[in-house]
């Protein structure tokens, strides 16, 4: 059960600090709340949750194949160094350049916003690649076993930290707007941190499994 807990707040935290930096979806999620309602945000952040839960289902069953494939999953994991390496060294860049971030309009469609979602969601292709690593490193880290309880916690924890991002830009758009130099310059440190943490964690297991 402890295991459960740790792979929830673990998948929840990562999914929370993937969708806080200003982007498609969080911005999409404000501009609705401010051109429509608040509801109308909501409605469009469920929309995104949806589908990012359906992706995050799609990469435990692509992370499961890999596990009963070591040849693939050494190849995979030589190249997420790159990838990780990569990754924290632009977010590090992107947190110095300290550059204010301009918001630009973005046309809102009139029609259902929950539909809105999905589709802005799905055409996001970095999803599934991005929890499908997490589900390697934590299955690697014994927090995840391929049953599904553990599926069900993960896909979940996934859908709820992106909707607690969206649903912050929903409501609170207003005052992050003023703010989001910082924001974003806190952000993108944070993540630059945690693709170091991936970057360790896959080192280790690339030198364990020599």
């Amino acid at each position: 059960m402890q295991h459960l807990l740790i792979l929830f707040f673990a998948t929840f935290s990562a999914a929370f600090m993937a969708t806080v930096p200003p982007g498609l979806l969080n911005l999409n999620a404000a501009k609705t709340s401010v051109e429509k309602n608040k509801l109308n945000g909501v409605i469009f952040s469920l929309g995104v949750s949806t589908v990012i839960m359906l992706q995050a289902t799609i990469a435990v069953f692509i992370s499961k194949f890999l596990d009963r494939n070591p040849q693939v999953v050494s190849t995979l994991l030589e190249v997420a160094i790159v990838v990780f390496a990569s990754l924290a060294v632009y977010f590090f860049i992107a947190a110095k350049r300290n550059k204010k971030t301009k918001i630009k309009a973005i046309k809102i469609s009139k029609r259902n916003s929950y539909l809105k979602g999905m589709f802005l969601a799905a055409i996001n292709f970095l999803t599934i690649p991005y929890y499908s690593g997490l589900n390697i490193m934590w299955n690697a880290s014994g927090w995840i076993k391929f049953m599904f309880l553990d599926i069900a916690i993960f896909v979940l924890a996934a859908g709820l930290g992106t909707f607690s991002v969206l649903y912050l830009y929903v409501f609170y758009f207003d005052k992050l707007e003023h703010k989001t130099n910082r924001f974003e310059k806190n952000a993108n440190y944070i993540l630059s941190f945690l693709m170091m943490i991936l970057l360790i964690i896959t080192v280790v297991r690339v030198l364990n499994r020599q």
